[in-house]
């Protein structure tokens, strides 16, 4: 029995820049665009919906996403902190800065850009970070 074990397997290099661009279109697109599924839902609660306030309430919520989708702003006045869930496989290697930073970094400019909500405080002397950093992330590798 042969115990070498032989691997052609090619590291997948990634460079942190593509990573900063990712993660800012996604924060973007996640606040300024309401899925369709959800905006079909709320079209069909409607019809269901007992309360003449109620359909107005559904009504204008629809009407925001549409205004939000078409003006890049955000759909809520409150984008909350931001959470990143990454995976990412044994053979990939993050080129010219780490993992976290290159998050963190498309985070932030997400949130400037964006002009998304900045709500994060610092823990200690509650001062706003006006970045809305640190991102919380959950890996998984």
């Amino acid at each position: 029995m042969n115990s070498e074990i032989k691997t052609n397997t090619k590291i997948r290099r990634i460079k942190a820049g593509k990573i900063i661009k990712a993660v800012k279109k996604l924060f973007i697109e996640t606040n300024t665009t309401m899925g369709e599924d959800v905006v079909e839902a709320m079209q069909e609660a409607i019809s269901h919906e007992e309360s003449e306030t109620g359909k107005q309430v559904l009504k204008k919520i629809i009407e925001n996403a549409g205004v939000a989708r078409r003006k890049k702003m955000p759909v809520c006045q409150d984008t909350g902190l931001a959470v990143v869930f990454e995976e990412m496989g044994q053979d990939v290697h993050i080129t010219d800065e780490p993992l976290h930073a290159a998050i963190e970094e498309g985070v932030r400019q997400a949130y400037v850009e964006g002009n998304l909500r900045k709500s994060v405080c610092d823990q200690f002397t509650r001062e706003n970070t006006t970045d809305n950093l640190p991102a919380f992330n959950s890996f998984s590798g």
